[in-house]
C-alpha cells in the first residue's frame, strides 16, 4: 500500500473508535434536562473523562440548536482578556465544524478581543476537546449548525461581568448553545495545590467535598458568590473564569425575570487521593436550562 493508502486507513481507523468511544458513554446518560441552553464539561483527554462528560453533551438538543459557543480556558498564554480565532474551519476526525464569521464579525466590533495566534490555537486543548463531542451531539444536524470558539483569559470580576452582559444577548437565544470548558480541582503538589480537611476522612472525599461545595453554588447561579467561594479556598478550577463570564451572563437575563436552573449530572475524579504523594484532577457536567 502506499503511505497514503495506509493514512487513509489509520484516519479511518481513528473515526471508527473516536465514534464507538463517543457512543458508548453517551448511551449510559440519560436525556433529562434537553434542551440544554449551556453545559459545563471538562477537557482532559476522553480516557479519563469521556464518560464524564456524555452526561452533560446527552442534554444537547440538536434540532433546536443552530450554534455551539465554546468558551474555554487559556492553559499556554497570558490573557487579560477572551480571544478569537484566526481559523475559518475546525477539523474533527468526524467531520469539519464552520466558525461563524458573523457572529466573529459582531464580537470584533466591539472592541473587547484579541486574536489568538495559530500557534496558541493549536496548543490550546480547552477547545479542541470540545470539538468532537461537539460533532457528535449534533451529527444529525452536521450541515445546519456553526460553532463560536472564545479563548478566555484570567478576567478580572469587572471583565467577568462585561463578558457576561456581552455573551448574555445570545444566551437569550433558544437556537445557540454554551459549552463551558473546565476540569475541577488540580490536587496535589505538582499542582501546588493540596488543601485537605481531616474531618472528610481520605484526601479524595476532601476534594469531593470542596468540588462539590463549589457545584452546589453554580447551581446557585450566584456569581458573587462563587467569586468568593474561590478566593476563600482557591480551588484549581480552570474553567473558573469561563463559569464566571456564563454566571454574570446568567444574572444579566434574570433581571429580565427569566426562570433558569443549573443542575451537575455527574462527577468523578482522575484517580482517588489517599497521600500527600498523589495527585488527581476532578471532573464535573451539568447543564443549564431556560423554564
Amino acid at each position: 500500500k502506499s503511505s497514503r493508502a495506509l493514512t487513509k486507513d489509520w484516519a479511518g481507523q481513528r473515526k471508527l473508535k473516536l465514534n464507538a468511544q463517543l457512543e458508548g458513554w453517551l448511551s449510559h446518560a440519560h436525556s433529562s434536562f434537553r434542551p440544554a441552553r449551556a453545559i459545563i464539561a471538562p477537557h482532559a483527554g476522553y480516557t479519563y473523562c469521556g464518560a464524564c462528560a456524555a452526561h452533560a453533551y446527552k442534554q444537547v438538543d440538536p434540532s433546536v440548536t443552530r450554534r455551539v459557543f465554546i468558551l474555554g480556558p487559556s492553559h499556554h498564554v497570558a490573557l487579560s482578556r477572551c480571544a478569537l480565532s484566526p481559523a475559518e474551519v475546525y477539523r474533527t476526525p468526524l467531520y469539519d465544524l464552520r466558525i461563524d464569521q458573523k457572529v466573529y464579525g459582531e464580537l470584533w466590533k466591539t472592541g473587547l478581543f484579541d486574536r489568538m495566534t495559530q500557534k496558541t490555537d493549536l496548543e490550546e486543548h480547552s477547545i479542541e476537546m470540545h470539538l468532537p463531542y461537539t460533532a457528535k451531539a449534533m451529527e444529525s444536524r452536521r450541515d445546519d449548525f456553526t460553532i463560536v470558539p472564545v479563548l478566555v483569559g484570567a478576567l478580572s470580576e469587572s471583565k467577568e461581568q462585561e463578558y457576561g452582559r456581552l455573551f448574555s444577548k445570545y444566551l437569550a437565544d433558544p437556537s445557540n448553545l454554551f459549552v463551558i470548558s473546565s476540569d475541577f480541582c488540580h490536587w496535589g503538589q505538582r499542582f501546588n495545590y493540596t488543601y485537605y480537611d481531616d474531618a472528610q476522612g481520605d484526601i479524595y472525599r476532601s476534594i469531593e467535598h470542596l468540588d462539590k461545595m463549589g457545584m452546589r453554588i453554580i447551581e446557585q447561579l450566584d456569581p458573587i458568590s462563587f467569586t468568593n467561594y474561590l478566593k476563600k479556598y482557591r480551588n484549581t478550577i480552570c474553567g473558573r473564569h469561563p463559569i464566571g463570564v456564563l454566571l454574570n451572563a446568567v444574572a444579566e437575563l434574570r433581571k429580565n425575570e427569566i426562570d433558569m436552573s443549573f443542575t451537575f449530572l455527574n462527577y468523578a475524579q482522575s484517580s482517588e487521593c489517599r497521600s500527600m504523594d498523589d495527585s488527581s484532577v476532578s471532573y464535573a457536567a451539568g447543564a443549564l436550562i431556560v423554564h
